[in-house]
């Protein structure tokens, strides 16, 4: 397992324990863990965003944390955020993110979230152009959202 991946993991048990919100102390974690900081700020940028569902504050300085709450909504309103959020383009690592996101907060079913990986994949897209591909994977995949609201 790669370091990002025990971070992550570590960082969504801390939110199942205490009901969605985790403070953690940047530089004890990465002791904990053994690890350098930025490791820790990579994660967190990278895999606790709006997007999939997380609120981050940070406090700079001696003292400083950062506070990651879990944004609790109805799978109705959590996929229209996730329509929102995307944009003309949509690459295929930010799709499967955004499916493993859904999934692991239950908002679409394991069959689901097949079903749209497989719509998102590099394979369904070999015969359109390089070029093309993140704008039609975005548009098919907010389509394929908003039938599930």
């Amino acid at each position: 397992m790669r370091m990002s991946d025990i971070v992550a993991q570590y960082i969504l048990e801390m939110l199942d324990e205490k009901d969605g919100n985790a403070e953690i102390q940047r530089n004890e974690l990465a002791s904990n863990l053994g690890c350098v900081p930025s490791q820790i700020n990579y994660v967190i940028t990278s895999r606790f965003t709006p997007e999939q569902g997380y609120i981050v504050e940070s406090r700079r300085g001696g003292g400083g944390y950062i506070r990651i709450t879990r944004i609790n909504t109805a799978p109705q309103n959590a996929i229209m955020h996730i329509v929102n959020s995307i944009g003309k383009r949509l690459d295929k690592v930010s799709a499967e993110i955004m499916i493993n996101n859904m999934l692991s907060r239950s908002i679409i079913t394991e069959e689901t979230a097949r079903l749209l990986a497989s719509a998102m994949s590099e394979r369904a897209y070999m015969d359109i152009p390089q070029q093309y591909r993140d704008y039609l994977r975005a548009s098919l995949f907010k389509n394929m959202l908003l039938t599930l609201v």
